[in-house]
């Protein structure tokens, strides 16, 4: 079984961005793969697109470097894209180039063996919940939202995926009863991801999505936990969290205190991104001060490297995987096997700018996620939605995560 061809598209994501797509052939069998964005990026990502754009891309793309190779390979693929490219962040391709192409193999090959998508992958494959966010602020929604950029909610109590995707849906809709009634003005306004976008403040709107939550859970009877994705980087100026919209600036200690405070108030059990990218000391005291998953994403960016710094400092107690912040589905299983082995719970995420490809669930479940972190509606976050579903559905001996919080 070989990669017979490999062809590029120019494409957009679900916030418009500028993309890539890539179909891949194997034989007579063909997968097409669109490569999503993000908005709240960490420093260290893969490079979405060169400077020029598609047109900069397609003078280094050599397809004859990817001809002949087993398209399950993961690493035979991601050797070739990383020759092609020649930098060390997919500065010349692109890594929606090489994030398409390499996803596109996996899946072209897993049809061609008669396999799913999620079987090609080598580690132990789990069943993860779906964690969404019902209310934005940030780089995700407008002036006048939050300074935090993700609320979530995650139905750990449900018995299936389809039950606690439609808890989630619940929660959202519970929200937007709960913001009408505070501002009966409220135009009905969503960030990037689908979450509402209220003119609102953070503690206010923490105490509302609690307050959903927890209505939500007594009417379905299910275990439904709160989290935050402070993305903290992205207002981190100067030596301070400066929450702009609200008008603070803390330090380092003061933000740390903070965040210990809210996980305490709230009684919340996800907290992401709480520090900078480079605090990994911070991090690690967060995580000896309280029994909840801190989990990190701009810190790592699915970079193996910066993982073992943070699993010798214990700088958290889990990741979010996201494919194209590093290229390449081997690169991401790689990452994956590290947090797994050091006892690091692993999220797979979407990105803010997506595309309607359902693939993110496989990619889930074949790394062994224990949550799938892929937004609450919309689109291009229900396709992913309804392929864990599906999955979940049709492979009954792929048990669900067990919450250890």
């Amino acid at each position: 079984m070989q990669i017979s061809d490999v062809s590029l598209r120019r494409s957009f994501t679900s916030r418009g961005d500028a993309t890539i797509e890539a179909t891949v052939k194997v034989g007579s069998i063909e997968a097409t793969v669109t490569a999503p964005a993000g908005a709240s990026t960490g420093e260290y990502e893969a490079l979405h697109l060169p400077s020029g754009g598609y047109d900069s891309v397609l003078k280094s793309f050599k397809k004859g470097m990817l001809l002949g190779i087993d398209p399950l390979n993961f690493k035979d693929v991601s050797d070739a894209l990383k020759k092609m490219d020649g930098t060390s962040n997919f500065s010349q391709i692109g890594g929606s180039t090489s994030f398409a192409i390499s996803v596109a193999s996996a899946v072209a090959g897993a049809r061609a063996s008669n396999m799913q998508f999620f079987e090609t992958f080598h580690l132990k494959h789990q069943m993860p919940f779906p964690i969404g966010n019902v209310l934005g602020g940030g780089k995700h929604a407008g002036p006048g939202s939050p300074d935090i950029q993700e609320f979530l909610s995650c139905p750990v109590g449900a018995k299936s995926v389809f039950e606690a995707v439609s808890a989630n849906i619940a929660v959202h809709h519970e929200v937007l009863k709960q913001i009408e009634k505070r501002d009966p003005t409220f135009a009905g306004g969503k960030g990037d991801e689908g979450a509402w976008a209220a003119n609102i403040k953070d503690e206010d709107a923490i105490e509302l999505v609690r307050s959903s939550i927890d209505a939500v859970s007594k009417q379905l009877g299910i275990r439904i936990i709160m989290g935050l994705d402070l993305a903290a980087s992205t207002f981190y100026q100067n030596g301070v969290y400066n929450y702009s919209r609200k008008g603070k600036k803390l330090t380092s200690e003061e933000q740390l205190g903070y965040v210990e405070n809210i996980i305490k108030k709230y009684d919340l059990k996800y907290i992401e991104d709480p520090f900078d990218e480079e605090d990994f000391e911070m991090f690690s005291r967060l995580t000896k001060s309280v029994n909840v998953m801190v989990i990190g994403d701009d810190i790592f960016v699915t970079d193996t490297k910066r993982l073992r710094k943070g699993i010798s400092m214990r700088a958290g107690n889990g990741v979010i995987l996201k494919v194209n912040q590093v290229g390449t589905l081997y690169d991401a299983e790689l990452f994956a096997e590290e947090a797994e082995g050091a006892g690091f719970m692993v999220i797979a995420s979407h990105r803010s700018g997506d595309t309607c490809d359902p693939y993110l669930a496989h990619i889930a479940v074949g790394v062994g996620a224990v949550l799938m972190k892929s937004g609450v509606v919309g689109g291009e976050r229900i396709s992913k939605l309804m392929e864990l579903s599906k999955i979940n559905d049709d492979n009954p001996q792929i048990a669900l995560w067990r919450p250890i919080i």
